[in-house]
């Protein structure tokens, strides 16, 4: 199965919907996407309404994939710098992959796909991210390119006793 992306979609009740449940689901199944299981499709919609109050704005933009059923099946938000000295970088936040769909090769897609988004953002020249040590995150974005850039040690704290590192990693376009 191939999976369809689309950056900027028209977003509806049913890809809001869809993309809280993604969101959970990542999160219940030990993904590392800003929360801790377990997590409702409800506990995570504040946050989704934070990007979308962002792209609204101009600040954001949503790279969204559908499976062949039209099921919300990986996101990312690429986030630009306001800073006039950084606008020739920006972020990319919350990328998820259904559980579903992960070992499928859709998480290099997914990471192709937010690189060319990227690229067709004049002036933007690399992507940034961060992702949380101990979860192997990190080798996956190497092997799609990436650079660890730094590293904060114990600067997440998933629970008492479980500080993990925030690593910061760079993608050159």
């Amino acid at each position: 199965m191939v999976l369809t992306f689309e950056l900027d979609p028209s977003f509806t009740p049913a890809l809001r919907d869809g993309i809280c449940a993604l969101w959970a689901d990542v999160t219940n199944a030990g993904g590392a996407v800003g929360f801790v299981p377990p997590v409702t499709a409800e506990e995570v919609r504040p946050d989704l309404l934070k990007h979308l109050v962002a792209i609204e704005q101009g600040r954001a933009r949503l790279l969204v994939a559908r499976d062949a059923e039209g099921a919300v099946a990986a996101t990312a938000f690429l986030t630009l710098n306001d800073h006039r000295l950084m606008k020739h970088w920006l972020w990319l936040y919350t990328v998820m992959v259904h559980p579903r769909h992960q070992g499928e090769g859709y998480g290099r897609d997914l990471m192709a796909a937010a690189a060319d988004a990227a690229r067709s953002i004049e002036g933007v020249e690399a992507i940034r991210l961060t992702c949380r040590g101990g979860t192997g995150a990190d080798r996956f974005y190497a092997a799609c390119g990436y650079k660890e850039v730094g590293r904060v040690p114990d600067a997440i704290r998933v629970a008492p006793g479980d500080d993990r590192d925030d690593i910061v990693m760079l993608l050159r376009l």
